[in-house]
Formats: structure tokens, C-alpha cells, sequence
């Protein structure tokens, strides 16, 4: 039967959200008010209707729990800390997902049965949309802290309660959980929970603050706070940072200080340099690490001119081996880290060491990248070094050839479709490449290609972050870094109207330049790489003679890396033994070797060198060769370039038995 304090509130809470009196609430009542509208206009709840507390089953409770699991093992240790601050005092702590779901609680156990009647137990359910305003409930959907005391409440059986409810987001920003401290009875006035609402958002934040430390315990940490000698220990702002001194954590405290608060987009200060958020240069932020607690460790933020004092925490899972030498050069703020899949794809070739070195720097910094180069040049290889050398690695590579998919199949192919969007389609509908990468890298290769319809869809979800599947009624959110690749020119394109302006400026946050293979320096560390690549495939040993490789080097490579690779493979099908002689290699190489006055280069039987171990004395012939090959054989321009005067010169000849073309 209903009370009539409870006939009294329902008249209430109707009276607000009929008449939509939000707006003319007091401040501290605003958020309330809203959620009664909430709850009778969007939820179509009815506070005359008085419902039991909604306890899910032990099945879907343990669904909830594993999805949060590593996150509850640390929110324990600051509930039970919490709990012995109040619990003399009938308070019963609940820990919700973000679903409303309580997922945890601490209470007293004599009273658990009053506790379970009023949902403030394990399993019980809080959201909004089930039991109306609440604490939990509506810090869901506001993202803010708040006290919900006795007659906020929605549902009048929850009157007699109080409620005090902090928001938990997890070390990317995104809502996480609710920490809720409820009493079964209290005072009439709500500021009797004022204590109880700063233990619980203190508590959030302890919490919150050590998940945050547990997921980049392997990065170093900059601390920021406004009291001296107290940083180390609770600084408010966090910010997680590698080695190159790149952001890449933010807890909340840093989020507001940037502009980014309680989940929402603003200056992101993840994927920025450090130094470029505070009045820092890189040797200044290297005496920080190395202070260790002393001297001036005031900052600046550059965005609002804040000052703090600051420290810096080394990694806990890893031995901080780059901060053990000297203080880098360059600006560089530590030591250069190594990025073996990256390293591997030059040798000392100095454009593509500029190439790769900018690429290092891109890892991790939300750009999208575009990749210009010659068919061949190994675009979809570098990017998916890009990718493994990430934070993205282990997630979700998809490699799509915008120009090989025939335009009536593409949409599909790249935008997915739901179940019956059309005829032909699979009975299940199908997820679509672009989806498939979420939370990874989206390769698409040949851009320049994709139809101008399809340009604007794509510019939709590099714009928007989401995907809608052909058929769909919502969208879905995405989490991918874009790399784009073309061996075109896309500003060409532009002029020419088919390819549009504000896709090319998305999609081009920063542009790497593949040099062809012809202009690169390091083509033997290449040919020996492939070969080994090649070899190991076939599980044999393989080496090649120095004038097959001589041909090789001077050989115009028109198709690139590609082509190289396919060269080789040729030739250890038809080599005799395992290793590649002139004769293994196609005509085409013998036919240009002659044409630049070359032929066959030594007098005696070529040696087989093999991939690894070439003695010094090959090196020098091979040097040789190349030099007087470069100048047509005029052994005067050879001798300047080597560095010799042209008596030396014919010694060496003479040395390794190099006879000139006119002469044999």
C-alpha cells in the first residue's frame, strides 16, 4: 500500500517532469530533475508503480564480472579501504560496470537480507532505465558525481535511502564503472552526505588512478600536482609517456586540465610530445627524470598556463635502461628506441633511413598516414611494419586493394551488410572489412582507385569514427588508425575531379615517400635479404656469384621490390645447384649488363659468395667493378671516384684479374 510521503513524492516527481521544470530547479537539484523527465518521457517509467528491486541471475552477474575482471582486483583493495573508514557509520559500498550492474559490494553481513530488499547487494541492477533516479543510475548517464538523498529518488520505495556516486573511466578515457556508498536510512538533510560524497569520488580516484598505473606500469609516469613534496605520492594529473617522450595514457586529471573531461572529445593530449604541453625542452624534461625528488620541478601547461610541480616515475616492468646514459642529442628526449621490424626494411640507404626514422616517430600518434610510391616498392610492407611496431600490434591488420575489388562488389566488401539487406547477400549479412580492422590498422592500397561514391562514405568514418553497414539503422563506433597507399598521384586526381579534396587532407596526415628501387643505395642489403627471405622458404642454404649479384646491382629494376623477389624466386627454381649464377638470372639482365659495358667482368671463373661471410677482398672487387661500370670503363673517372690515381687503379685490376671490355 502506498504511503502517503509516497503519494505525496509521485506528485512530486509528476508535477516536474510533466511540466518540464528542470530548468527552473536550483542548481543542486538541476540533475535530478532531469533524470525524473528522463524517466518519464524517454524510459516511460511511472512512479506510482512500485517495483522490486531487479537482482539478475548468478549466470548473467558472472558475464558482468569477467568483463571488468582485472579492473574489480584493484577497485577491491580501495573499497575495503573505504569501507574501514565508514563502516561503523551503516554505509554498504557498491560497485557497478557500466551497465548499472553491481558487480561487487562491501556491507555489513548482519544485515544483508534489508540490504537485498533495498538492491543495495551483489547483482543488483541501478541503471536509470530500471530504477528510475538513483545514484548510480543517474551518474551513468550524467558521467558526474552526486548524491542522491531520500526524496531524489524516482521510485518512492526508494525514499528512505541515501545514495553518494563517483564515475570510474578506464586508462583510455572511456566510462568505466560507478563506486556507490548507499546507507538504508539517514539524515533528512542531504548536506549530512557531503562527507560521504568526497570519500567516494577521493576513493574513485585513488582507484581509478591505480588502474591507470597497473595498465602503463611499463611506461614512465609524469606526475603533476599543486602541492610541493607530495607529488610523488598523489599527484592529481598522470600522464603515461615512452621513451620517445610521446603521451600515450591521460587519467582524468589530465583529460580536464586538456580539455578533455568525463569522456568527452577535446585536446587530446595523448599521441603529443610531452615537451609539447608544457614549457618543457627535451633537456629540461631529462633533468626531471633525472632529479630523482630534487631541485625545481615547477611546470608550465602551454593550454592554460597552470603552473604544477612535477615528477616522473620510472617503468615498473622493465629495467629503464634508456635513462641510465648519457642525455640524448637531437632534442630526442631519451635514447633511440629500437624498432626491429622497421630497421629491417633498409639497409644504409640514407632516404630511406630518413623515411623510416619520420615513421618511427608517426608510431602511435593518431594521423593517418599515406603512402606514395611505384608499384613494387613494398607500400603494403612498410605499412604493416607501421602496424606490428604499434601499440595496435596483435590487433586486427586488413589490407584492402581498392582497385581489385570490382566496383559493384566493393561497398559490400568494405561497409559490411546486415541480414536480407539485399539479394544474393548472406543469409547472416556479413561484417565488412572496415569493421573487421576496428581496434587495428585499415591498409587500403591503391586509394586513388575507390569509386567518388564510395570516397564520401569512407570520409564519413574517418570523420565520424563510426561504420553503417548497408541496411543498418545505427551506426557503430570505431577505434583504427587509417593507412592509405597509392602509386598515383592524388592531387592530380584532385585537379582531374576524381578524387575528392577533404578525403586527400584526412587520409594525408603525414605522406612517406618511397624511393623506387632503382634509386636506392642499399641494394644489395635488399638482394641478400629477399634471397635469405627466399631460401628460407625453401628451407635450403642459397648464396649468389659476384657477377650475378653485379648484374643485379646494375640492373633498372622497373617493378620495384616485387620484381626482385619474383627474380630470385626464378632463379633458384632453375639453378643447378644453390647458387645463382649470371646464367640462373633472366635474358633481360645479361642483355642491359652489355649494353653499359659490362659483359663478363673477370678473367677467371666467377666465385660463388655466398649471402653470408663475403671476404674483404670480394667486397673490394665488387667496389671496383661498379665504379669502373658507372664511368663506361674510363678508368681516370674511376680512379678520381674511388679515390685512387689511375696507377693504383690498374694494379687492383690487374689484383682481381678485371679486364676492360675492349681489351678481352
Amino acid at each position: 500500500m502506498i504511503s502517503r510521503a509516497q503519494t505525496q513524492h509521485i506528485k512530486n516527481v509528476l508535477s516536474v517532469a510533466t511540466r518540464m521544470g528542470a530548468a527552473d530547479a536550483p542548481d543542486d537539484n538541476m540533475l535530478i530533475h532531469k533524470s525524473w523527465t528522463r524517466c518519464v518521457n524517454d524510459y516511460g517509467l511511472d512512479p506510482s508503480r512500485l517495483r522490486a528491486p531487479n537482482i539478475v541471475t548468478s549466470d548473467i552477474l558472472r558475464e558482468h564480472q569477467e568483463q571488468i575482471e582485472e579492473f574489480m582486483l584493484v577497485a577491491r583493495v580501495g573499497m575495503e579501504q573505504l569501507y574501514k573508514r565508514v563502516s561503523g557509520l551503516d554505509y554498504v559500498l557498491l560497485l557497478t560496470d557500466a551497465k548499472g550492474i553491481a558487480v561487487d559490494y562491501i556491507g555489513n553481513e548482519a544485515r544483508s537480507r534489508e540490504l537485498k530488499q533495498a538492491g543495495l547487494y551483489l547483482g543488483a541492477e541501478w541503471s536509470e532505465q530500471s530504477a528510475g533516479t538513483c545514484g548510480v543510475g543517474t551518474c551513468l548517464v550524467e558521467q558526474t558525481a552526486l548524491t542522491c538523498h531520500q526524496g531524489d529518488h524516482f521510485d518512492p520505495t526508494h525514499i528512505p535511502l541515501t545514495c553518494s556516486a563517483a564515475p570510474l573511466f578506464d586508462p583510455e578515457g572511456k566510462f568505466l564503472a560507478v563506486l556507490d556508498m548507499s546507507a538504508l536510512t539517514s539524515p533528512m538533510s542531504k548536506e549530512s552526505q557531503h562527507l560521504a560524497l568526497h570519500l567516494t569520488v577521493m576513493y574513485a580516484q585513488m582507484i581509478e588512478d591505480a588502474n591507470f598505473l597497473r595498465h602503463f606500469d611499463d611506461r614512465w609516469i609524469l606526475r603533476l600536482g599543486t602541492a610541493w613534496g607530495l607529488v610523488e605520492v598523489s599527484g592529481e594529473i598522470m600522464l603515461a609517456f615512452d621513451d620517445e617522450g610521446v603521451v600515450v595514457g591521460a587519467n582524468t586529471g589530465a583529460r580536464q586540465l586538456f580539455g578533455r573531461r568525463d569522456g568527452l572529445a577535446g585536446n587530446e593530449p595523448v599521441g603529443r610530445l610531452v615537451c609539447e604541453l608544457f614549457n618543457l625542452s627535451a633537456d629540461e624534461l631529462w633533468r626531471l627524470v633525472r632529479a630523482n625528488g630534487s631541485g625545481d620541478r615547477s611546470v608550465v601547461a602551454r593550454d592554460s598556463n597552470k603552473m604544477f610541480y612535477a615528477s616522473v616515475a620510472v617503468p615498473r616492468r622493465r629495467k629503464p635502461a634508456p635513462l641510465a646514459n648519457a642525455a640524448p642529442a637531437g632534442g630526442q628526449l631519451l635514447e633511440h628506441t629500437s624498432y626491429p621490424i622497421l630497421d629491417r626494411l633498409a639497409g644504409d640507404d640514407k632516404a630511406m633511413r630518413r623515411l623510416l626514422d619520420q615513421a618511427k616517430r608517426l608510431l602511435n600518434r593518431k594521423l593517418n598516414i599515406l603512402i606514395h610510391g611505384e608499384t613494387g616498392t613494398g607500400k603494403e610492407v612498410i605499412a604493416k611494419a607501421l602496424h606490428e611496431s604499434s601499440a595496435r600490434a596483435g590487433k586486427p591488420f586488413v589490407a584492402v586493394n581498392c582497385g581489385a575489388i570490382p566496383e559493384s562488389l566493393i561497398e559490400s566488401e568494405l561497409f559490411g551488410y546486415t541480414a536480407g539487406s539485399f539479394t544474393g547477400g548472406r543469409s547472416k549479412g556479413m561484417k565488412g572489412l572496415i569493421l573487421q580492422s576496428d581496434g587495428g590498422t585499415l591498409f587500403l592500397d591503391e586509394i586513388g582507385d575507390m569509386p567518388l561514391h564510395l570516397q564520401t562514405r569512407l570520409l564519413r568514418v574517418l570523420s565520424e569514427k563510426e561504420v553503417l553497414p548497408l541496411g543498418a539503422d545505427k551506426p557503430v563506433a570505431l577505434d583504427l588508425t587509417v593507412i592509405a597507399a597509392s602509386h598515383r598521384d592524388l592531387r592530380n586526381l584532385i585537379n582531374a575531379g576524381s578524387f575528392r579534396e577533404d578525403l586527400y587532407y584526412r587520409l594525408c596526415g603525414t605522406t612517406l615517400h618511397l624511393p623506387s628501387l632503382r634509386d636506392r643505395t642499399d641494394k644489395r642489403y635488399l638482394i641478400e635479404k629477399v634471397l635469405a627471405e627466399e631460401a628460407e622458404l625453401l628451407n635450403i642454404e642459397a648464396g649468389i656469384s659476384s657477377e650475378a649479384m653485379l648484374q643485379m646491382l646494375c640492373f633498372g629494376w622497373p617493378g620495384n621490390i616485387r620484381q626482385l623477389r619474383n627474380v630470385l624466386r626464378f632463379a633458384l627454381a632453375v639453378s643447378d645447384g644453390n647458387i645463382i649464377m649470371p646464367s640462373d638470372l633472366p635474358q633481360e639482365f645479361g642483355d642491359q649488363f652489355v649494353q653499359q659495358g659490362g659483359g663478363p667482368a673477370v678473367a677467371a671463373e666467377p666465385v660463388a659468395v655466398p649471402v653470408e661471410g663475403r671476404t674483404s677482398e670480394e667486397c673490394d672487387m665488387e667496389q671496383l667493378l661498379t665504379a669502373l661500370m658507372r664511368n663506361k670503363w674510363n678508368v681516370t673517372k674511376a680512379a678520381d671516384e674511388l679515390g685512387f690515381c689511375r696507377a693504383t687503379l690498374y694494379r687492383y685490376m690487374k689484383k682481381y684479374g678485371i679486364v676492360p671490355p675492349n681489351l678481352r
